[in-house]
């Protein structure tokens, strides 16, 4: 009996933590560059007297699927979508260099260049200053360009490169912020290959009817591991009852 409600108690412990991860993707599906994450287990043996053939899911780290999401044209000078591989480099909250996709750029009172959430987007030589009465155009290599609205609109001056790269994203680690660094927050290398789509942001790469059923299936699944559980208590309650009429 112990057996049975040993597996089943894992098996809904399994359950619920995916429904947890489907319901975070669920709640991110209009969050623009959000990367969907997934559940992983794997099956580690009982080890004790009499238990060589019981198994038992361990929860793996959550992964992430790093496939690319639509891409939204909005005509907006700020906002910039990458195309295909690469990232966004910004300085996170705790001052270390992280990554996002998320491309809804916007200047803050102090003419800093900032995500929508507030971070500073980083260049060639760290954050990049806009300058006030201009006008800020991104070209396809993140080059920061503007153009004064005041006096002579016809002066282009570049202001920086904002810092794209591309480390292999088998080394990057989603943090609880929602933004990605390399291990122990070293900063990755510039790549010359990543380039931008201005005037187009990219969407979430989660499907939400695929979310949706995911989260059904996920449901039944604990509900499932539920009843075996009470059909645990039964069966053991029933034992007990006939034990009670033999003595």
């Amino acid at each position: 009996m112990d057996r049975l409600i040993y597996v089943a108690m894992n098996g809904a412990r399994y359950a619920m933590s995916k429904q947890a991860t489907t319901a975070n993707n669920l709640a991110n599906v209009s969050t623009d560059g959000f990367r969907g994450q997934f559940n992983t287990a794997r099956a580690l043996a009982a080890i004790g007297p009499g238990l060589p053939t019981r198994t038992f899911p361990v929860d793996s780290t959550v992964g992430s699927n790093f496939a690319p999401g639509p891409i939204d044209r909005t005509g907006r000078d700020l906002d910039v979508a990458v195309e295909g591989r690469g990232w966004i480099a910004v300085q996170g909250a705790d001052g270390r260099e992280a990554y996002t996709r998320s491309g809804a750029l916007e200047i803050n009172a102090n003419g800093q260049l900032q995500t929508k959430t507030g971070l500073n987007v980083l260049g060639d030589g760290g954050p990049i200053a806009i300058p006030p009465d201009s006008r800020v155009s991104i070209a396809r290599d993140g080059t920061v360009s503007t153009i004064p609205t005041v006096g002579i609109p016809n002066i282009t001056n570049a202001l920086g490169r904002i810092k794209l790269v591309n480390p292999p994203e088998a080394s990057l680690i989603r943090g609880d912020d929602g933004l990605f660094r390399l291990p122990g927050g070293a900063p990755a290398p510039a790549d010359n290959d990543v380039v931008l789509a201005s005037g187009a942001l990219e969407r979430s790469n989660v499907n939400a009817v695929s979310a949706i059923t995911d989260i059904i299936t996920q449901s039944r699944q604990f509900d499932l591991q539920v009843r075996l559980l009470q059909n645990a208590d039964q069966n053991a309650r029933a034992a007990a009852q006939l034990l009670n009429l033999n003595v």
